[in-house]
């Protein structure tokens, strides 16, 4: 390797982790104003909550797409495109002050989050197979980082200054990584040169939208109404007649043959339920350290604090990779995610009786961000030790797109605890104490169901690297 070519390596990890951080950082973006979005907006709570909800949707829909599309015409192509989203969705909403405007905007930011996937996939392709495994594992733990970084820093922005001053800087950040990606990211060699699965792209898109509405907005519309119940039927029917058109289309936007393999799929099965775990430690917390002292459990504490309290656990992901890279390459991905899911179910399992100081949940909080970043990062190194080098960019999309479904799926499981069993304090209802240490247990549940799933992953996958290599040698230049 050249001295160019060795700074150039050095320099495309540090741009795609920059990418990949400031795209998570849109996830958190607007939790600090989520109660006071109706006010600001001058809307009803029902109609601010797309706020967040269309961000989870375009988010959804994109990540397989983009990854699919990286395959075919440039990953590096790709995730300018995905920023391009970020940029003018944050414009757009530092320009608005109505609700329509700012959906739109936020919906255009949660089409960036391919992104990550797509990094992830780039460092396959054109790393030393020597320094993937440890390039990847800190790209991976970017998707805590930067939620678990931005909280505080957007609470205090929106404490500060005008909301407006969140979006723009979102669109300076996201202006940032288009020039890092330009100077230090080189286009993938590997292509899989074909026609864009438009059906596929679409009855994916539909089934996604169909069960996600089903899972965001049943809260407000009733679990047990004919709306909630029909979208969730009707999102498992165009699932399945999707997945049989997929298995007839000889270019498929995801391939589920491959898709199938007891290594990809049982990964997926695990990656949804790691996503719930993460996102309920960043649902519970935060609002058991802003539930009043009186309730005799809740701390009182600010946003901002509560933010803070969070941090350290994204800063540990990030400290941890070389650790996760170094598990997995003496002893495989998979010993890598059985650590990790590990160390997230130990951290629930603490937290259901050490939930009284802020010392404790920061503990909490840090030890469950730890697992989570070491299980982030064996996930997208197991995806990738099962599926052939062209179809990276798609497989490691479909993966990211399993850990929505997990969020999708925390945020509606804890929603229902949390509402399920209240205490009156004057005017308002907060949650009961028992009801935070159901959602402890839930979270330390699901991460021992992603620890059964994960024993029958197979040991070693078969790594069909150097197939694919001698394979796409005729056609890996653009």
């Amino acid at each position: 390797m050249s001295a160019d070519e060795a700074r150039a390596t050095r320099l495309m990890l540090p741009a795609l982790a920059f990418a990949g951080i400031v795209v998570s950082l849109m996830q958190t973006l607007v939790v600090p104003l989520v109660h006071t979005l109706p006010t600001l907006l001058d809307t009803s709570p029902a109609a601010a909550s797309w706020v967040v909800t269309s961000t989870l949707l375009t988010a959804a829909v994109v990540t397989p797409i983009a990854g699919r599309l990286g395959d075919m015409i440039g990953k590096r192509r790709m995730i300018l495109v995905s920023m391009g989203f970020l940029v003018a969705g944050s414009v757009v909403c530092a320009l608005s002050s109505t609700v329509v405007p700012v959906v739109i905007g936020r919906a255009l930011q949660g089409a960036s989050t391919g992104a990550i996937a797509l990094g992830i996939s780039i460092l396959r392709d054109e790393l030393p197979r020597e320094k993937v495994a440890s390039a990847i594992s800190v790209m991976s733990s970017t998707m805590g980082v930067g939620g678990a970084i931005g909280l505080p820093l957007a609470a205090w922005t929106a404490q500060n200054y005008s909301w407006h001053a969140l979006f723009w800087a979102a669109a300076a950040l996201g202006s940032l990584v288009v020039v890092a990606v330009v100077l230090a990211v080189p286009e993938s060699s590997v292509r899989r040169p074909g026609r864009f699965d438009l059906p596929g792209a679409i009855g994916l898109a539909v089934a996604l939208v169909l069960l996600l509405l089903a899972l965001t907005q049943g809260a407000g519309w009733g679990w047990t109404s004919a709306l909630t119940l029909g979208l969730a039927a009707a999102s498992l029917v165009v699932f399945l007649l999707w997945g049989l058109v997929e298995l007839r289309t000889p270019q498929p936007l995801v391939d589920l043959r491959v898709s199938a393999s007891r290594t990809v799929l049982l990964t997926n099965a695990a990656s949804v339920l790691v996503g719930f775990a993460m996102y309920a430690t960043a649902l519970t917390i935060p609002q058991l350290l802003q539930s009043p002292p009186e309730t005799g459990y809740g701390l009182g504490q600010s946003m901002v604090t509560a933010g803070l309290v969070m941090a350290p656990s994204g800063i540990v992901m990030m400290l941890l990779s070389p650790v996760s890279a170094r598990i997995t390459g003496r002893r495989g991905p998979r010993t890598t995610l059985v650590v990790g899911i590990v160390v997230i179910a130990s951290g629930y399992l603490v937290g259901a009786v050490a939930m009284h100081h802020i010392w404790q949940l920061v503990v909490v909080s840090t030890v469950i961000g730890a697992g989570i970043g070491i299980a982030y990062a064996a996930m997208p190194a197991l995806i990738m030790s099962a599926v052939p080098l062209h179809e990276t960019g798609a497989a490691n999309g479909l993966n990211s797109l399993m850990r929505l479904v997990g969020t999708s799926l925390a945020a509606a499981v804890m929603t229902v605890v949390l509402t399920g069993s209240t205490m009156q304090l004057g005017t308002t209802e907060v949650p009961t104490e028992g009801a935070f240490v159901a959602t402890f247990l839930i979270g330390g549940a699901a991460a021992l169901l992603a620890l059964v799933v994960t024993i029958f992953i197979p040991r070693r996958a078969a790594s069909q690297d150097d197939a694919d290599d001698a394979a796409l040698e005729p056609s890996a230049v653009p």
